[in-house]
């Protein structure tokens, strides 16, 4: 491919379902951080969970959450239809955030944390698919990017509406719930409102062919080594809410601690973007990379860390490997699927996501009561500087497939 065919059309624009579809996301975000960013010290504190469990409890959630886009992305292609399955799961998110304050036990918050990730998990994969219709390949980066960065602005204001509530409230982890159940109303009405599906013209590659199981064939080696290689990034990388749980560590304390959430997403949110447009401009491989490098420094610097100044730096860099690996995952998913099959394909890059998460998150539980918190951040260290090492290996004999968003 020629340096001409790789650089991304200056005159296409990012189509404005794609940025409504960020806005939705923007806010559902920051419902859910703001539950996630109080969540981890709610059950710990208040309801006598262990660091163990809550690693458990994130990981299973998180799991549920990836693993149910398999069977979502899959259904999005049969119907030919994303939007409907986009609504159920934002509505199924929105419900379970009125469960958070009137839970009375463990067990209740557990089942709500749960349904959020199952309604998670069935808008995630047509959501990914339909922005991938919707956009011009030769901006598929920057629309992703877009979405994450808009996604995590709203990861910036859930932290900061939790930090405000928690002390407005004096502590009252409860009412500091309600505060989320609005951003997800206004939420689900825009998307009902304010997104439209393109319609699959009858003469479309795909478009008279009944998507199957069997279809799974036809999805290319590149798409199994981006899925090979997100599936060890996030085995690398576990739940966000040990975050949380390493800042109350080092003395942030329960109001403070939800501000390295907002200080991670700061970062995110910055740098997504021209991140996605880096991508379209052919640096993926190296992208993936530097994200990996990255990473290594910020399990190291939070073992490390023995002030809050290098627990926030350390989410700062935590925020910078979201920003360059995150958005370009889900754009090399779209370029290296079909189109017919795109829901499909996220489903399954997701599932695999979904195994790594529930290990990574379990095992960092099991670290963080056994040995401590540095002893988790240095094996996610580890396991990441594998990760990298293997990449480069790969790239130096040229066994690795070209990643191109516009392949």
């Amino acid at each position: 491919m020629t340096r001409a065919e790789r650089a991304p059309d200056r005159g296409a624009r990012i189509p404005a379902g794609v940025w409504t579809l960020g806005f939705v996301s923007l806010l559902m975000d920051t419902s859910s951080e703001l539950i996630h960013a109080l969540l981890p010290l709610y059950m710990v504190g208040a309801l006598g969970a262990s660091v163990l469990v809550v690693g458990i409890i994130e990981g299973v959630a998180e799991a549920i959450a990836l693993i149910v886009k398999v069977f979502s992305g899959y259904w999005s292609d049969v119907w030919r239809r994303r939007k409907p399955l986009v609504v159920l799961g934002y509505g199924l998110a929105g419900v379970s955030k009125l469960a958070f304050p009137l839970a009375p036990t463990l067990g209740f918050v557990v089942a709500a944390r749960f349904a959020d990730r199952v309604g998670k998990g069935i808008r995630g994969a047509p959501r990914d698919a339909l922005i991938a219709d919707l956009t011009p390949a030769a901006i598929r980066g920057a629309a992703f990017g877009l979405r994450q960065a808009l996604d995590t602005i709203g990861a910036i204001a859930g932290p900061l509406l939790a930090v405000a509530a928690i002390g407005y409230f004096a502590g009252n982890f409860r009412a500091a719930f309600w505060v989320a159940v609005i951003p997800a109303a206004l939420c689900v009405a825009l998307l009902v409102f304010g997104v439209h599906e393109p319609r699959v013209e009858a003469g479309a590659v795909g478009a008279s062919k009944r998507v199957s199981w069997r279809d799974a064939h036809r999805l290319r080696a590149s798409f199994y080594v981006v899925t090979a290689i997100a599936f060890v990034l996030t085995l690398a990388r576990f739940s966000e809410a040990f975050l949380v749980l390493r800042a109350q560590d080092s003395d942030m304390g329960t109001t403070g601690a939800p501000w390295v959430m907002v200080v991670m997403a700061i970062v995110y949110a910055a740098v997504a973007l021209p991140a996605g447009r880096a991508a379209d401009r052919g640096h993926a491989t190296a992208l993936l990379s530097a994200g990996l490098a990255v990473l290594v420094a910020s399990d190291l610097v939070l073992a490390l860390a023995g002030s809050v100044t290098g627990v926030l730096t350390g989410a700062a860099l935590w925020g910078l490997h979201m920003a360059l690996t995150q958005g370009l995952l889900a754009a090399l998913v779209a370029a290296t699927a079909p189109a017919d099959l795109r829901g499909t394909a996220f489903g399954l890059f997701n599932l695999a996501c979904g195994v790594a998460l529930l290990i990574a998150s379990s095992l960092a539980g099991w670290l963080w009561q056994s040995f401590g918190s540095a002893a988790t951040f240095i094996a996610g260290a580890v396991f990441t500087a594998i990760a990298w090492a293997a990449l480069s290996a790969l790239q130096a004999t040229r066994r690795l497939p070209a990643l191109d968003l516009k392949s």
